[in-house]
């Protein structure tokens, strides 16, 4: 079993990665017009929220201190939103694929924290994160694509 420093190591890697997603998906928000996309990109920011709150909970359960990275700054460094203030379909498309690669890099992050020996309280939380960002990715997919054949 890993030791509580290794398991807070991942943890706040994740955690990161959650606020990370937080304020990625609340730019993508505020950039979009079309109101279900809109709606879809708030609920997902405010999930990622939820989702850091949780861990870290399990954080300091586990004698860590949450990390304090995970950022505007940093979802902007990672990719999440390149493109600010461009309005119109073209736009809306590329927000869609900037939150979609943001996603992808979040997927990457809860796979790798899935191959270490983690507690079985941790590693059921981070697969049931992990199943809501595939979620998310699939749903952006699925938006990128007919936003695609619209343009």
């Amino acid at each position: 079993m890993a030791d509580n420093n290794a398991v807070v190591s991942v943890l706040n890697d994740l955690l990161e990665n959650a606020r990370d997603g937080e304020y990625g998906f609340k730019t993508c928000a505020e950039q979009v017009e079309t109101s279900n996309i809109k709606t879809l990109f708030a609920s997902r920011s405010v999930g990622c929220a939820e989702a850091a709150r949780e861990l870290e909970v399990l954080i300091v359960q586990y004698g860590g201190e949450p990390a304090s990275g995970g950022t505007a700054a940093g979802a902007l460094h990672r990719g999440w939103v390149q493109v600010k203030g461009a309005v119109g379909a073209d736009s809306e498309l590329s927000i869609l694929e900037s939150c979609e690669k943001g996603e992808d890099a979040a997927i990457a992050r809860y796979r790798k924290a899935l191959k270490e020996e983690l507690p079985a309280d941790v590693r059921a939380v981070v697969e049931r994160q992990a199943a809501g960002a595939q979620k998310n990715h699939d749903q952006i997919r699925d938006l990128r694509n007919v936003a695609r054949a619209q343009s």
